[in-house]
């Protein structure tokens, strides 16, 4: 496979992590991932993403200060490690905004992940 095909298909893999993503926020008050996050939009234009062209992989989630409300859904963790979904993942930042619920004890297990920032929400610690 050419490395031009193999970026294009870790960026569909990405794409459905992410979307499986949007659909556990509740609120989106400025419509951004609402209008933004679509398949008719290149995943890589998406706002709050960043991609590594190189090796065709979504390397930062900035969704910080966006009023964004919902979850992060129990299972994103999994959704991120499982058939390498996200898994270029360097930078996710998911702060100041009013997520609730358990913070995913996989999210932890992201090997390439530099920096988290899950602050100024209504998150709690998973079990352990």
């Amino acid at each position: 496979m050419s490395s031009l095909a193999m970026a294009a298909k870790n960026l569909t893999t990405d794409q459905s992590a992410l979307l499986q993503f949007k659909a556990h926020i509740t609120s989106d008050p400025s419509r951004v991932l609402a209008y933004n996050w679509s398949i008719s939009n290149p995943i890589c234009q998406w706002v709050g993403i960043s991609c590594d062209a190189r090796h065709g992989r979504v390397t930062t989630l900035n969704l910080s200060s966006m009023d964004l409300g919902g979850t992060i859904p129990p299972h994103l963790g999994h959704i991120l490690q499982t058939v390498g979904n996200l898994s270029g993942l360097i930078l996710l930042y998911l702060n100041d905004n009013n997520l609730a619920g358990e913070i995913p004890q996989e999210i932890y297990n992201l090997h390439g992940l530099q920096s988290l920032a899950l602050g100024s929400n209504s998150l709690t610690a998973g079990e352990s």
